[in-house]
């Protein structure tokens, strides 16, 4: 096999289609996620902290208390009616009752404020931003599939499958952070997926042109890597957890540059991806992040009312004293948000363990009510936050499969996935462990795109290379088509339950695959 073909396998179907198709998909995606977006009429579960947070970063560029305490019914409904009276009023005099203690970072909560810009506060306000989200990451999993199989069919069945999770599909539709997180760790691994392929061409045109050297050339700037690092610090910028990611695909990032250099003959890989790939990683995957999420921070430099932000001392002696103390005031800030974090032990009584999460034990209800009205003598309306069973217990055989293959085969695909998959999972165990700390099922949102890859990897598997003859891809393809079949029909079963459908209670309770959903 060429070193081309070897480094950067052709695509099978024409460009148009590899387009074209995608998009059908999350189209479809989007449909699903923007039908009665504003239903329920009221705020689901911790939409009562970020919607109200979002709506205050649009009016005063940071968080400010908001009156009436945290899930107060009546501010709620104030909230949706678009009272401007809604936040402690501020004085000179009076600034620490106003400012919020938030224990997120901004971005996704700006996110959010986009569509209550737009459309006004109210839940199809605060709920739109996710949804789009929601549906443009369908795109970029279908073709980041499509570019790690070459093949147009598997990447739109992994965009479909998306567009089919439960789990995806609710938090689409729910102004919570995870969605948003989810959508930037996606997009970061796509961009790294991209500057792979762009940095294997260079690698092989330098090969085809020019004689071997013991560590290779430096491949320049990168620009899709830098396009990652952004991403990926608007991860952190949205919640903590993103640093995981970042940390991680980083590295896997540079073994991809070492593994280039090997195939392509070099003696000294590892010394080429130190000496030409590392400094400019450096600026890509350190220094962008940081600024991404520094900046994140504007409004709250830039204003009085931040939590903890010190702004009358700051700017008492001059634009130098502004700098370093502003820059404390941010650090010391952090720091509490940390020991927050790590401290956090409050019970709820929808929280789960991290170990409970891949079998669906215990799924969050966002929304439950028994309004009358569906024709039958009790009625429920619920919006359940858990994943479609038919692709999660699907994606934990796929996982094994993997794993399999990838200890025999050492294939890069199936070493991302199960990195991506470890990297958003495992220390969640820790922590279960080590603090005891509050957790719930949809912190897993980010792996979600990562399930679904590795379902998409083990069908490509199963039916196997074109070149294959015989019944084998006859037998593979139908074992995938039922396979899509079955989650299209467990999606449509549980929908009802997923977007606060009234319905007769005894429909609802059949939809509840365990007795832990209720």
């Amino acid at each position: 096999m060429p070193v081309r073909d070897r480094l950067v396998p052709p695509f099978q179907g024409g460009a148009l289609w590899g387009w074209l198709s995608p998009i059908l998909v999350a189209v479809f995606g989007a449909l699903l996620r923007f039908d009665r977006l504003g239903t329920p009429k009221a705020v689901e579960f911790d939409e009562t902290f970020y919607a109200k947070d979002a709506l205050s970063l649009l009016r005063y560029g940071v968080e400010r208390t908001f009156l009436g305490t945290d899930k107060d019914p009546i501010a709620d409904r104030r909230l949706i009616a678009g009272r401007d009276d809604l936040w402690v009023s501020c004085t000179p005099d009076n600034l620490d009752p106003c400012a919020q203690y938030v224990a997120h970072p901004p971005l996704g909560k700006w996110m959010i404020g986009v569509g209550e810009w737009l459309f006004g506060a109210n839940p199809f306000g605060w709920r739109f931003a996710a949804a789009l989200v929601g549906a443009v990451s369908i795109l970029v999993l279908a073709r980041l599939a499509r570019r790690m199989t070459r093949s147009t069919l598997l990447g739109c069945m992994a965009g479909l499958l998306l567009a089919l999770d439960g789990l995806h599909f609710v938090l689409s539709r729910t102004a919570l952070l995870d969605v948003f997180l989810m959508f930037w760790v996606l997009c970061g691994f796509a961009c790294l997926v991209v500057d792979r392929d762009r940095s294997r061409e260079r690698l092989a045109d330098w090969y085809e042109t020019s004689p071997l050297s013991d560590g290779g050339p430096w491949l320049g700037m990168r620009p899709w890597r830098i396009a990652a690092g952004a991403c990926l610090g608007a991860a952190c910028a949205t919640k903590w957890s993103g640093i995981f990611f970042l940390v991680a695909f980083a590295v896997m990032s540079l073994v991809w540059d070492a593994g280039a250099r090997r195939a392509v003959g070099l003696r000294r890989p590892f010394s080429g991806m130190f000496r030409h790939d590392v400094p400019t990683s450096l600026v890509a995957v350190a220094a962008v992040p940081a600024l991404t999420y520094t900046v994140s921070w504007t409004g709250w430099f830039a204003t009085a009312y931040g939590y903890g932000r010190n702004w009358a001392q700051a700017t008492s002696s001059g634009w130098v004293y502004w700098v370093f103390s502003s820059a404390r005031s941010w650090i010391d800030y952090q720091l509490q948000v940390l020991t927050f974090h790590t401290g956090l032990e409050q019970t709820h009584p929808y929280q789960s363990w991290p170990w409970q999460w891949p079998l669906l034990l215990r799924p969050v209800a966002f929304y439950y009510q028994s309004p009358k009205g569906c024709g039958a003598a009790s009625c429920s309306q619920a919006t359940l936050g858990v994943g479609t069973p038919v692709i999660w217990y699907g994606a934990l055989v796929a996982l094994i499969a993997l794993i399999a293959w990838y200890v025999a085969a050492r294939d890069w695909r199936a070493g991302a996935v199960l990195l991506a998959y470890g990297v958003g999972w495992l220390p969640w165990v820790y922590y279960a462990i080590a603090d005891h700390r509050t957790m719930f099922l949809f912190y897993m949102a980010p792996v979600v795109p990562f399930m679904i890859l590795a379902l998409t990897l083990a069908a490509g598997l199963l039916i196997g290379p074109s070149r294959v003859t015989g019944s084998r891809r006859a037998v593979g393809a139908a074992v995938t088509g039922a396979f899509v079949l079955l989650s299209i029909a467990n999606f449509a079963w549980l929908h009802p339950a997923l977007t606060a459908e009234l319905i007769p209670y005894d429909d609802w309770y059949r939809r509840m695959l365990l007795r832990s959903w209720i």
